[in-house]
């Protein structure tokens, strides 16, 4: 027991000590979002400051549409989220649990879709947006990232899942009656909650933070989305407006963190299940 517990200790000290260069920086942010501008850089620097004020918070609303760009963001990744899930689950649940001809032949295929980077494929997908006349719209932000790599780390997550999953439940569902798509809807998927859970975030956190396809296709204020638009937070003569772009880059980051802070631990099971068979 003693054993046990040292080596806790030691593990709790060691995951502590790697916590802190990405905890210390969020916490600084979210600190000097509060700060007066001349106090975020002053000399000796402080964490805290004695006269906390929320100005830059209803500056990042004044000085550009702000809460339309968070709708986008936030409507973007949860339409994609949705489509991820129910392509990726319906394609993990085919390749885990149906056998045909080439199939894992395809799986491998569908695999080499994580080796190739969104900058290989930028310039023709922009050029066929631009012939379908959907440049400087949502379209592409939302069919590239719910069919891109996303997507494929997701078929991959529900794929080693349903594997994992006894064959006696689907012998016993068609004893009942149950074709495949009733087993994937009924048995497979409310099974399947700490895998949907992994690609539920997995997912949102990649919508969210897209930045490069953004760039490329929106050019109007109004389309842009958090990332594209924390960039635009200059003053007139470009200089940075820091306590500005630091209450918006809050704004951005908290809601995220505690969905994650809340669903870890599905999170973690999830990609735990998803390495139990090959």
């Amino acid at each position: 027991m003693r054993t046990d517990l040292a080596r806790r200790i030691v593990l709790v000290v060691a995951l502590t000590v790697l916590a802190i260069p990405f905890v210390i920086p969020t916490v600084w942010m979210i600190a000097s979002s509060v700060k007066p501008l001349a106090e975020i850089f002053q000399s000796p620097p402080t964490l805290f400051t004695s006269s906390p004020t929320f100005e830059a918070y209803a500056e990042a609303f004044r000085f550009q549409p702000f809460a339309r760009q968070y709708v986008n963001s936030v409507y973007i990744a949860v339409v994609v989220t949705v489509i991820t899930l129910v392509v990726s689950s319906m394609a993990g649940y085919a390749f885990a649990r149906i056998r045909f001809p080439g199939s894992n032949a395809l799986f491998l295929v569908v695999l080499v879709g994580l080796l190739v980077p969104s900058e290989v494929t930028i310039v023709p997908l922009f050029q066929m947006f631009t012939e379908a006349g959907m440049v400087n719209t949502h379209w592409p932000l939302i069919l590239v990232t719910a069919l891109a790599a996303p997507c494929v780390l997701a078929t991959f997550i529900m794929r080693q899942f349903f594997i994992a999953l006894p064959g006696e439940l689907e012998e016993a569902a068609r004893l009942d009656g149950l074709g495949r798509p009733a087993i994937w809807a009924r048995i497979a998927l409310p099974l399947a909650k700490p895998a949907l859970s992994a690609v539920t975030i997995l997912t949102f956190l990649a919508s969210w933070n897209l930045y490069l396809e953004p760039t490329v296709y929106l050019t109007s204020p109004e389309l842009f989305t958090l990332p594209q638009a924390l960039t635009r937070f200059t003053d007139a003569y470009g200089g940075e407006m820091w306590n500005t772009q630091l209450a918006a880059a809050t704004m951005t980051v908290v809601p995220v963190l505690i969905v994650f802070v809340i669903a870890q631990r599905q999170f973690v099971e999830g990609l735990a299940h998803a390495g139990l068979k090959g």
